[in-house]
Order: structure tokens, then C-alpha cells, then sequence
């Protein structure tokens, strides 16, 4: 039985009961039979209360729930720390205020109240990084505790693609990435979930994943950590992610195109792997030499094509000729596209014949 049910069912009861005293009041008043009007009133009580009632109950406080979780703890505590030393600012401002004659002494401490109590709300949120900051060199070493607090810029969420698609362990080994690994509970269970399907490559794909995080867990050199945290009334993973991430105002590490835009469109900040690989991979300039071993033919006639160690793709013309054999080609053009980066050439020729290696 939901919560909504619940407050409809209430309001129904106690809107009827009031409807039924106020017919019968009016009734009276009007010399006519109090209880039709009370049966009236009743019915007309019972409905505005199955409709209503869900309106000033459970959806404003479900709205106001929803606006907490985006908010970090950090903002939620600077905010709190505000509000006190604005409350007290304005009771120690109210007392000669109320002195002033009618209205003023009335009203201007109640407004005054109001006003410095936002205005410290809004200095302390906006500059809570440098007020916690303080406190911390203030006071020498942090609790653990306050360590994660004050680190969540420099931490990094692990979405689900990434885990399976294993490049985080040898990156995350590297120290490129500074901060540390969250894996959400969430993201696990999506990733276990994925280890027992049915289908057979899903679920060697979500092993793979499991496998990936024990070796992050076991690792000395890389620190990662699986937290409880969770995002209330949000259900699909990628939403999850995007919303937390904007609470611990950290960055999320994922291969994953859609994820990526949508977090662009909402703030939160991105590390795609897949632009990472791309960036990396090495620089060809038309008229340098390469090494390749053309495996197969191209879509067009003559083509062949082959890979670099990075898995930059080679096209390289009347190459079909040289498939199985290792040659020197020269670089025409090099092309960027979404899938990565493509290199066009030519057999290298020297005294008219092309160097071939078998």
C-alpha cells in the first residue's frame, strides 16, 4: 500500500467529516433538512479529498525530497552553518530595530531576520570550498570522514561499460587519473545482473567486468572504493549516475556516447576512454613511412587494408596485391572520424618496385 493511497484515503475521511459538520451547520442556517446537506457536503468533502489530498501531502514533500538529493552534503552543511550565524546576526540586529516607533520597530526585525539569514545561506554555499578549506588547515588533519568530503571534486564514478570494457585497470595504473575510483552500488548490481543472463557473450561480458573490479580492489597502486550512495526516485543507472555525480560534484569515467552527451547537456563532467585511446594514438603526417601488414582487401577495387599496433586502420591503395605480406607504404592522407582515426597510402616504391616483406 503506497504512501499516496494512504493520504488519499485520509483525506477522503477527513474532508468528508468536515463537509458533513458544515452542511449540517449551513442546513440550518438556511431552515432546510441539515442532513441532506450534510450528505451533500459529505460526498462533496469525500471527493475534493481523494483528489486534493495527494496535492498538499505527498507530491510537495516528494518534490522537496527530490530537490534534497541533488544537493551535496557539503552544500547541505554550509547551508545549516549559514543559517545559524544568520539567525543569530539577525537577533542581535532585531533588538534595535524593535525599538523604532509602529510600524517599523514591527516589521523591519522580521524582515531583517529574513534577509541576512538568505544572505549567509547564499555566502556560505557559494563559497563553502574556501570555507572548508579553512577549517581543515586550521585545524590541521581531517577526519576520514571529512577527507571524502572535501575530496569529491577529485573523485571519479565508474560507469557500467567501462568496467566490462577493461582499459580502466591499465589506465587507472598509469596515475593518469587522479582521485579516487567510485563504483556505485547501483552499478554493481546492473554489472551482476549482467554476469547471470542468460545470453552467453552478456554474460562473459559481465564476468569480465567482476574480474576487472577485483583487479582494481586487489591493486595497491590504484585506489577504489565501492560506496552505498543512491539516487531516490531515479531507476535507470545512466540518470543515476549523471544525478550523483552532480551531488559529489565529480566526474564520471565511461565509453558510453549517449551517457556522455547527456551528462555534457546537464554539467557533469566527462573522461571517455574512447577519446582518450583516440588521442594517444600516433601522429601520421602525409609523406612519412610506414610498416603495415595488410590482412584483407578494401571496399574498393585494388584496396587493402591493415592495422597499426593501436588499431589505426590502414587503407592503402592497389595494396589487394600485398595481402599476407608485411610492406613500406607512404602516408597520403589521414582522416578523423566519430569510429577513430583512418590513414590512406600508398606503396612505397623505390627503383619502381615496391618493398615487400614476406
Amino acid at each position: 500500500m503506497s504512501v499516496n493511497f494512504i493520504a488519499r484515503i485520509v483525506g477522503m475521511i477527513a474532508l468528508s467529516i468536515g463537509g458533513v459538520y458544515l452542511g449540517t451547520t449551513l442546513g440550518r442556517l438556511a431552515g432546510d433538512q441539515p442532513v441532506l446537506w450534510a450528505i451533500v457536503f459529505g460526498m462533496v468533502g469525500a471527493l475534493l479529498g481523494l483528489v486534493v489530498t495527494p496535492f498538499l501531502t505527498t507530491r510537495p514533500m516528494s518534490a522537496i525530497r527530490s530537490k534534497l538529493s541533488t544537493i551535496s552534503l557539503k552544500t547541505m552543511v554550509a547551508g545549516l552553518f549559514g543559517l545559524i550565524i544568520g539567525l543569530v546576526v539577525g537577533a542581535l540586529i532585531a533588538f534595535p530595530l524593535s525599538l523604532l516607533p509602529k510600524p517599523f520597530g514591527e516589521l523591519l526585525p522580521f524582515i531583517a531576520a529574513i534577509l541576512i539569514g538568505y544572505l549567509s545561506i547564499a555566502i556560505f554555499t557559494t563559497r563553502q570550498n574556501e570555507i572548508f578549506n579553512m577549517v581543515g588547515s586550521r585545524f590541521g588533519s581531517l577526519s576520514k570522514g571529512d577527507q571524502d568530503l572535501s575530496a569529491d571534486n577529485n573523485s571519479v564514478l565508474l560507469d557500467t561499460s567501462v568496467i566490462i570494457d577493461g582499459r580502466i585497470a591499465d589506465i587507472a595504473r598509469t596515475g593518469f587519473i587522479a582521485g579516487q575510483l567510485l563504483v556505485p552500488s547501483f552499478v554493481l548490481n546492473e554489472l551482476q545482473h549482467v554476469a547471470d543472463s542468460s545470453d552467453g557473450l552478456r554474460r562473459q561480458r559481465g564476468r569480465r567486468g567482476l574480474d576487472i573490479l577485483n583487479r582494481l580492489k586487489k591493486d595497491p597502486l590504484i585506489s577504489m572504493r565501492i560506496t552505498d550512495l543512491d539516487v531516490e526516485g531515479v531507476r535507470e543507472v545512466d540518470d543515476k549516475l549523471v544525478v550523483l555525480a552532480k551531488q559529489l560534484r565529480c566526474k564520471v569515467l565511461t565509453n558510453d556516447y549517449n551517457l556522455n552527451r547527456v551528462a555534457e547537456l546537464q554539467g557533469v563532467a566527462i573522461l571517455n576512454i574512447n577519446e582518450l585511446a583516440n588521442a594517444v594514438k600516433a601522429v601520421f603526417l602525409p609523406g612519412e613511412t610506414l610498416e603495415v601488414d595488410v590482412i584483407q582487401k578494401g571496399k574498393e577495387a585494388g584496396q587493402g587494408v591493415g592495422y597499426l599496433d593501436d588499431g589505426t586502420m590502414v587503407v592503402i591503395e592497389d595494396g589487394e596485391m600485398q595481402i599476407g605480406s608485411v610492406i613500406l607504404v607512404n602516408v597520403t592522407k589521414v582522416l578523423q572520424t566519430a569510429a577513430g582515426r583512418m590513414i590512406f597510402a600508398r606503396l612505397k616504391v623505390n627503383d619502381g618496385k615496391a618493398h615487400a616483406q614476406e
